[in-house]
């Protein structure tokens, strides 16, 4: 294969990838009771109406001899059969007629049996996950690219392959590898943005970016990343940096980076999240002189900026001026996929599992989500670093998502409780430190961002987050997904996004009165941050203030625990 073919081939495998990141599934995992459960539902149901088994299986006889009819051109949309050989070979293109046709009737069982929707929806997805293990393409016989390769390199990729899996056995717990770890450095070639920690405490470093422009807008901004990940998402290579958009149009730039916790942090909780932020904010206000800042935040840093805006807002405390909420939703609904192994019993089990051991461990997270979408977080692996003996892809947000990090098992509760219950769509259902959370009330003006694509975040349901904050909203729709939305850097000709200046009753009477714009919704992020960031000073000759000395170089010291 050609160097460009490998590139263009890594390139869409991490792409595949970037929008399959954590969403809220792995908070409650997958329990192997569960699945086996679904399964006997579904079987019990075939029992009791024998018949439908027959009419299924009558659909997939008529439909296997339309399928291996010659004149079949053999085109499908599924990225799995990709490979020419699928569409000129006789044989290949007869398998996969007859394995989609297979696959449709073995999931489409589901559709005909007498379950409730929750059951089906369950039941589906274990018979997907098992039509999807059993795909021609993850054999070396049944891919043509990688029986090709074997032909064209004697046998050479499998001796590849044989090593990466043997490395992966050792290294990875036994799931295929990702990325390509050897790539990257946190503070070497990722996260390089030139800054300093000026505040430190057990929970967060406070990282104050040095400006790159001789005057600054008064008002600072300040990045609040999710916990379940590590910061650098706001700060990847230059060309991708958030942290580094902002500075070059002006802006005073600070960030928050978690600190990875362990067992003995068990009894972290919201609370505790929150007042570290806090001392965050003053300590951000103190050394630029601003009675307020803008927060801005993505994921479940989104949840845990709208209750710490909600906290100061109860309390006269108008220190968070303007917030800006990226691709996160306050609670789950029949868009989201949380509900669907999330019952009561599930998320208490959950709970008590990680009670157990005190933290969520992110690979933990890591595996529950690989399996929640197979064909791009298993299966693309298996095919890529075992049969065709590739290594796998070196990219930059892979490398950001596989950076994991843990959970406290308090917060880990409260989350699911947040999420599973809505509390924070429902005034006064959360209290912090006895203080009850309205989020209704909070008078800072937003900037909400949606991706088109989401399935993590579906943007019908931030698009409700968005109702549900009320008072000035800006709501914009990136053409993307959950991560490409997030890191979207101006310059990408495909770029796209929807805005409007009013909520309107619905999201979709809100997409069709909504305008079209082709670019980075970066650009008006700016713009409408600019309005909200006070005239223009001259820039800090140094990071921090007499009190806030530099402690560290960015990117400090926790994000490498």
């Amino acid at each position: 294969m050609a160097r460009n073919d490998k590139r263009e081939e890594g390139d869409d495998l991490a792409r595949n990838a970037a929008e399959t990141m954590l969403g809220p599934n792995p908070f409650v995992g997958l329990r192997f009771t569960d699945l086996t459960r679904s399964l006997l539902g579904a079987w019990g149901a075939v029992l009791k109406n024998p018949t439908t088994m027959l009419e299924q299986y009558g659909a997939f006889l008529r439909g296997t001899m339309a399928a291996l009819d010659p004149s079949s051109d053999g085109v499908t949309g599924d990225k799995r059969f990709a490979d020419p050989e699928w569409r000129d070979n006789p044989a290949y293109r007869s398998l996969m007629q007859v394995y989609l046709n297979w696959a449709k009737s073995f999931v489409g069982l589901v559709d005909a049996l007498d379950l409730e929707p929750f059951e089906r929806e369950r039941a589906r997805f274990v018979l997907t996950l098992i039509a999807d293990t059993l795909s021609p393409t993850n054999t070396l016989v049944g891919n043509p690219t990688a029986f090709r390769k074997t032909l064209e390199s004697k046998g050479a990729n499998l001796a590849s392959g044989l090593s990466n899996l043997v490395s992966d056995l050792v290294r990875n717990e036994g799931m295929p590898s990702q990325v390509d770890k050897s790539a990257f450095d946190v503070g070497g070639n990722i996260a390089v943005t030139p800054g300093a920690v000026v505040f430190c405490n057990e929970v967060l470093e406070l990282i104050q970016y040095a400006p790159t422009t001789p005057s600054v807008h008064a008002r600072p901004h300040l990045f609040i990343p999710p916990q379940i990940n590590k910061f650098y998402v706001f700060d990847l290579t230059p060309e991708k940096s958030l942290v580094r958009f902002l500075l070059d149009k002006g802006f005073q730039v600070f960030l928050v980076s978690w600190r990875n916790p362990t067992a003995r942090d068990r009894d972290w909780g919201i609370a505790t999240y929150i007042a570290a932020l806090r001392e965050a904010v003053d300590a951000v206000k103190s050394i630029t002189g601003s009675d307020d800042l803008i927060a801005h935040a993505a994921c479940s840093g989104a949840m845990t900026s709208v209750i710490l805006a909600a906290v100061l807002e109860a309390e006269n405390n108008r220190s968070i001026r303007a917030l800006t909420l990226m691709v996160a939703v306050l609670g789950t609904d029949a868009d989201t996929q949380l509900g669907m192994f999330a019952t009561p019993d599930v998320i208490e089990a959950a709970k008590q599992r990680v009670a157990k051991t005190g933290v969520l461990e992110g690979k933990e997270m890591g595996r529950v989500f690989a399996w929640m979408r197979p064909n791009d977080l298993v299966w693309n692996y298996w095919i890529n670093n075992y049969l065709l003996g590739n290594r796998p892809p070196a990219f930059d947000i892979l490398y950001w998502n596989n950076d994991t990090t843990r959970l406290p098992a308090k917060f880990h509760g409260q989350l699911l409780d947040v999420l599973g219950q809505g509390q924070l769509l429902r005034p006064g259902a959360l209290e912090v430190d006895g203080a009850p959370v309205d989020i209704t009330k909070i008078s800072a003006d937003k900037f909400v961002l949606a991706g088109s694509t989401d399935h993590i975040t579906p943007w019908r349901g931030v698009y409700r987050m968005a109702q549900a904050l009320g008072g000035e909203v800006e709501f914009v729709l990136s053409s993307s997904g959950h991560i490409q939305s997030l890191v979207n850097p101006p310059g990408n000709a495909r770029s796209k996004y929807n805005s409007h200046a009013t909520i309107e009753p619905t999201a979709d009477a809100w997409l069709a009165a909504s305008t079209t714009t082709q670019g980075s919704w970066w650009e008006r992020w700016a713009e409408w941050l600019e309005a909200r960031s006070g005239d223009k000073v001259p820039a800090a000759k140094r990071l921090g203030d007499a009190r806030h000395k530099p402690l560290a170089a960015a990117p400090g010291l926790y994000v490498r625990e």
